[in-house]
């Protein structure tokens, strides 16, 4: 069954300016940058290097705060909160996935995706977390370490560990950058039937046109500045 995309804001950033200090001189890495995201939106945030796009994933990840500007998730005021809050936020609203899987080499892949469940009661992370790893193909991998797993199958359970608290949203760093095109194809279609089955907000952080080609909309940043926002009619669903 397909979730269709909610018309209500998830993210709304108004205005939103960074300044960063180097060497004395500041330097604006994002420049009055206006975005709203709907529940259940598959979008792609794509520009060139120096574009500022890896630092709008920073402040949408609630891993940076804006120098200037507004930012409100799921009707939260992020500018209010202090780091616990921000912490809590990180935790229960967003997954992260990156290029580089970030798993602990010692443990398994079960281990691995019930490391953000960390006070949760036992028999729970462990139930949780198998079905995480089932959501992504990967129940039968559960006791495997990452050295046992393909590229593939690392950023599968990767995928896992960002969906076990059940967040609405998904922000994913060039997450087929260490893949090969077969692969990273496989890998797009996980986060396509996530989006499209359950509903979740997914948000692409991406230089390359064949992810960005999977999004229904495209968010073209340069300069710190959002230069294009377009719905793409042709993205695969």
């Amino acid at each position: 069954m397909t979730a269709t995309p909610v018309e209500r804001p998830l993210i709304e950033l108004r205005d939103v300016q960074k300044l960063y200090k180097l060497g004395g001189e500041g330097v604006r890495a994002l420049n009055g940058v206006s975005v709203t995201i709907n529940h259940g939106e598959m979008v792609a945030i794509v520009g060139p290097s120096g574009s500022g796009k890896s630092t709008l994933m920073h402040i949408l990840g609630c891993l940076d705060r804006p120098t200037s500007g507004s930012y409100v998730l799921d009707g939260g005021d992020v500018q209010s909160y202090g780091d616990d809050a921000l912490a809590e936020i990180r935790r229960a609203k967003i997954g992260f996935v990156f290029q580089q899987f970030n798993l602990l080499p010692r443990m398994t892949a079960l281990q691995n995706v019930f490391l953000p469940m960390i006070y949760t009661r036992a028999k729970e992370r462990e139930r949780r977390a198998m079905e995480s790893l089932e959501r992504v193909g990967l129940g039968h991998r559960a006791g495997h370490r990452p050295t046992e797993l393909s590229g593939g199958e690392q950023q599968r359970v990767a995928i896992a560990r960002a969906l076990v608290n059940k967040p609405p949203v998904l922000l994913a760093d060039e997450p087929t950058g260490n893949l090969d095109t077969k692969v990273g194809a496989a890998i797009m279609e996980v986060f396509r039937q996530l989006n499209a089955e359950d509903g979740i907000t997914v948000i692409l952080i991406t230089h390359d046109p064949t992810v960005s080609a999977s999004a229904r909309r495209v968010i073209s940043m340069r300069d710190g500045a959002v230069v294009s926002d377009v719905k793409q009619a042709g993205a695969k669903a």
